[in-house]
């Protein structure tokens, strides 16, 4: 399902590097780069070694009818892919693959049941390259999960054929002690709708890439993202949309709650509106809720615009308490302080958790929020 596209130009700035899948156009970085400054160097150093993959992780998969996963070359995984590598975890990963496959829905493929991919890391360093191809007017949900414990760099390319359905969810439940760095390029197609949800709860350091162009008009995508952070973690979720044709929409709404000391979340979003891009829907938001004192959330939204003829646009970020008039609200009602507190935080997430549309996974995701509250928002008085 490849297809030759008349690209625009590259976007390069100090928020946007040059892509590159040559590892030496990405130098280690030191910090003081535009796009690393919020992020622990020291603590996610072993992402960066130019090495040849350890071992790949145990992977389960359950897969309907009419789908098929088969290895592929690492020439063959760059042909098939969206773009190339945007910063140098990503390229480390796609360079020095141990494993590199191809997800495959044929067009018009209506699936009910959602194709289910677990990987489970067994102390390994890891590096792998996924690309995922739906075929014209396919409708999908596609979930990624990963657990355990490993050092995992990885590049993911997602090819939405016309007027094609993906609903493609990213869960990293890891370990406290994992650290995961990865880019995940979308490309769709004319009249396609894709959603994403990430949501990050384990690990030591998360570093997470999305960026998202369009095949041609009338494309729709909506990006939403869960995360929680603990004492000492460190979860970050880079965004861009490049609006590269006309009459194309997005919507990104990332929520995130922060609890202990050194809990750090970072949010960067960043939606680009082309000359060519007349016709553009557009809004990005990000909130997140801090519970304890010793907490940091960097959020940070850009929008660039450079066409007159927009729909709409725009962004917002809030980061705060809780919400004095809601807890008021229900413990008038007679409910306790700590199970106020509790429902708020349950609230605030579940907008985002019923996004998801498998089931099973949204009750196990709202269980984990709670195990989560009850550190300190279900032990408060």
């Amino acid at each position: 399902m490849t297809t030759t596209l008349d690209a625009a130009p590259a976007v390069s700035s100090h928020l946007h590097p040059r892509a590159s899948w040559d590892v030496a156009d990405h130098p280690t970085p030191t910090g003081r780069e535009e796009v690393w400054r919020f992020t622990p160097i020291d603590r996610i150093e072993p992402l960066f070694l130019d090495a040849l993959s350890g071992d790949n992780l145990a992977w389960e998969t359950s897969l309907p009818d009419g789908v098929r996963i088969e290895p592929i070359s690492r020439d063959e995984a760059r042909e098939r892919s969206v773009e190339p590598p945007a910063d140098r975890i990503a390229a480390v990963a796609a360079h020095n693959a141990g494993y590199a496959a191809l997800l495959t829905i044929p067009e018009g493929l209506e699936l009910d049941a959602p194709i289910v991919i677990a990987g489970t890391g067994r102390d390994d360093h890891v590096k792998e390259h996924l690309v995922i191809e739906v075929g014209r007017r396919a409708r999908a949900t596609i979930v990624l999960r990963y657990r355990g414990h490993a050092q995992f760099m990885a590049k993911t390319d997602v090819r939405v054929g016309e007027g094609a359905a993906l609903n493609m969810v990213l869960v990293a439940d890891w370990d406290d002690t994992a650290l995961h760095g990865g880019q995940a390029s979308y490309l769709v197609g004319r009249d396609a709708q894709v959603r994403t949800v990430a949501v990050s709860l384990g690990g030591k350091v998360v570093r997470l890439v999305d960026t998202a162009r369009f095949d041609g008009p009338g494309g729709s995508i909506e990006q939403y993202g869960l995360y929680f952070a603990d004492a000492g973690q460190h979860l970050e979720h880079r965004l861009f949309v490049d609006h590269n044709e006309p009459h194309t929409s997005s919507n990104v709404d990332y929520r995130g709650a922060l609890q202990g000391e050194g809990a750090h979340s970072v949010w960067v979003g960043n939606v680009l509106i082309r000359a060519n891009a007349t016709g553009v829907t557009t809004y990005e938001q990000n909130r997140n809720l801090v519970l304890t004192d010793g907490c940091i959330a960097d959020s940070i939204p850009n929008l660039e615009i450079e066409t007159g003829e927009i729909a709409g646009a725009g962004h917002s970020s809030t980061t705060g308490r809780f919400d004095d008039e809601q807890l008021f609200y229900l413990m008038s009602r007679g409910i306790p302080a700590a199970e106020a507190r509790r429902l708020v935080v349950e609230g605030f997430f579940a907008d985002i958790i019923r996004r998801i549309g498998v089931g099973e996974l949204e009750e196990k995701l709202m269980d984990a929020i709670r195990d989560e509250l009850a550190v300190t928002v279900g032990g408060a008085s």
